[in-house]
């Protein structure tokens, strides 16, 4: 979850770069905010509470020193409140190294006892300084600096993304090194420096080029010089990959926020995820690998569902296409639950993980247990060298391009067009679509761009604030849907809280009666998501039953009559039923965005919330 930064440069300051990449990493936490560099034998850390502009002033009024070699992190708690004693860096007692960390060490309370029981003394709250001790005590006996982050390691329990430096005595150079177990960590390579990044948006100014550690990984970084070995100790090569995004894809672009932004950009993101891959005279799709060919698809029997979050809703949708057009049974677990439930996989499953990072703690688990049950190891995801990605057989990249708004938009979307091809191309394995509905199927997807372009026309926009405007200050709202509309009501519920910090739930239309009608009142707002489909009237009369018990009722989608019996609504372009609710959702977003920004909320970095979820 925290954001980690390091550099080693042959000349020049590295300060002002690690602090350009902290400001792009501080969608990862913002409890807290350091840096630390080595400046002519000298170890100087400054930290402090808060966000990240809390660090900038303590630097514009006490600047640190040029270096060449520096560290940096952004926090979000896990051990101990945010207060300057808890940020990172975290240093050892006698100022050898300095060290930043991502994850949670699990035995840090026994290993916290042995340390005072031997004389140490702590200043944080934090597992971290628990690591930092452990591995400058070594250090000062005379291990080397590699070695004794290894011998620290193997006492640790948890997981880890870390990066220290090593203050040189006697002649020494100062040192730079990371470990990875579990969160994301990759290594930046340049002419004339290295670069280490908890995401590589941080070090796109400086390279295109990336290694990525594997768990269990050490390496030293120089100017002009990385050395990585594997948990064996042995000297290893990470490929190096090309990542094609851009610096600029990851600011603003104008826009007051990254989520306003992204929401804007999700025509280009259809079109890139789609771009390639259909193939009308065939009516079929080209996924790119043996992965996804006939004869591995053709055996398929069973889909098995693992995500979090917002990829969850999208899964969700997904096994409504899946079954609905390949027939093909499909399950669905919150990762989380998968895998601590013992669960059954049954022969021939496709283990599909949905993911924007690629590095969620809880889906990778479950895409590694589903793996070692008998299942194939397959994704959606937006990373081309996360974590999830190198560990699947075959993967959908979603091409949606950097996210930074912590309420994921851009990257839902992308997720939901990828499982409709996902849905294509094994209907077409299997026999359950021909050549002629598959090229329905793909037209209708030709035809969505247009239709997302008319919902982020100025007028809409005005028209969905106009509604917040109106409900911004209820006491609540209940997102209602109907098959493949129901987790679109999920995903509404869920964006709507996550930045406004009003409370919001979604509910399968149906299950309305089952309890959740108790609550309805004028002051909590109900929002119906209702597309022409084979459920539309069931709907309809789910808006009957919320008005009659005198509720204000918001209908979304292209279902004409659904408008005329609500107060208001937000109409979408038609479509097929089964491209709704990618039309659908973004109303629901520019709604959840405008209340929020009218109540005056932080959306880009909402309380409590972190982008990437690395840690339990």
């Amino acid at each position: 979850m925290c954001g980690i930064v390091g550099a080693f440069t042959i000349d020049g300051s590295v300060v002002p770069d690690l602090v350009r990449g902290l400001r792009t990493l501080e969608y990862r936490g913002y409890d807290s905010a350091g840096i630390g560099v080595v400046v002519d034998g000298e170890l100087l850390v400054t930290r402090r509470a808060g966000r990240l502009a809390e660090l900038e002033s303590a630097l514009a009024n006490d600047p640190l020193p040029r270096s060449a070699v520096g560290i940096g992190h952004t926090r979000w708690a896990t051990h101990g409140e945010p207060t300057d004693a808890n940020a990172h860096p975290h240093t050892d007692a006698t100022g050898r190294i300095a060290l930043v960390h991502n994850g949670v060490i699990e035995n840090a309370q026994e290993l916290r006892k042995s340390l005072e029981a031997a004389g140490v003394v702590l200043h944080s709250e934090t597992d971290t300084e628990v690591l930092a001790h452990l591995i400058g005590r070594r250090i000062v006996s005379g291990v080397d600096a590699l070695e004794a982050v290894r011998q620290s390691l193997a006492e640790v329990t948890g997981y880890y993304a870390l990066a220290l430096l090593v203050r040189g005595v006697d002649g020494e150079p100062t040192r730079l090194l990371c470990a990875r177990h579990g969160p994301p960590l990759c290594i930046g390579r340049a002419a004339d420096s290295s670069w280490i990044g908890s995401d590589v948006l941080a070090l796109l100014p400086h390279t295109n080029d990336f290694q990525y550690l594997e768990d269990g990984d050490v390496a030293e970084l120089t100017a002009r010089d990385v050395r990585i070995f594997d948990r064996r100790g042995k000297d290893v090569e990470r490929p190096i990959r090309v990542v094609e995004w851009t610096p600029e894809s990851a600011e603003k672009g104008g826009y007051e926020h990254y989520m306003l932004k992204e929401i804007h950009e999700q025509p280009d993101v259809l079109a890139r995820t789609i771009a390639g891959r259909l193939r009308p005279a065939t009516g079929d799709v080209e996924l790119g690998g043996d992965g996804w060919s006939d004869d591995r698809l053709r055996s398929i029997q069973r889909v098995q569902i693992v995500a979090c979050g917002t990829a969850l809703h999208a899964g969700l949708i997904a096994r409504y296409m899946i079954e609905g057009l390949a027939r093909v049974a499909v399950d669905i677990d919150f990762a989380s639950e998968f895998r601590y439930r013992d669960p059954v996989i049954a022969p021939h499953t496709m283990a599909l993980a949905i993911s924007q990072s690629g590095e969620t703690a809880d889906t990778l688990g479950a895409m590694r247990l589903a793996a070692q049950l008998g299942a194939r190891a397959t994704s959606i995801c937006n990373v081309i060298g996360s974590t999830v990605v190198r560990e699947s057989e075959a993967t959908i990249l979603t091409e949606a391009g950097p996210e930074i708004g912590v309420a994921s938009t851009k990257a839902f979307t992308a997720q939901v067009v990828a499982a409709y091809l996902l849905a294509v191309r094994l209907g077409r394995a299997n026999g359950s679509i021909d050549a002629a509905r598959g090229r329905v199927l793909l037209e209708e997807l030709k035809r969505l761009r247009p239709r997302l372009d008319t919902l982020l026309a100025p007028e809409v926009e005005d028209h969905v604030r106009e509604l917040a405007d109106r409900h911004r200050n209820v006491k609540g709202f209940f997102f209602l849907g109907r098959g493949i509309n129901y987790p679109v009501a999920l995903e509404g519920a869920l964006k709507l809280k996550e930045i406004s910090y009003l409370h919001a739930e979604g509910y399968p239309a149906g299950e309305m009666k089952h309890g959740p009608i108790a609550l309805v009142e004028p002051d909590l707002t109900t929002v119906v998501v209702n597309a022409v489909g084979s459920v539309a009237e069931k709907s309809r009369s789910n808006i009957e039953q919320v008005k009659a018990r005198g509720g204000r009722v918001i209908s979304v989608g292209s279902d004409a009559a659904s408008h005329e019996l609500a107060e208001e609504g937000i109409v979408v372009p038609d479509s097929s039923e089964w491209l709704s609710p990618v039309l659908n959702v973004i109303p629901l977003q520019l709604l959840a965005y405008h209340i929020a920004d009218l109540r005056g909320c932080d959306i880009d970095k909402p309380r409590n919330l972190a982008k990437s979820v690395t840690v339990e």
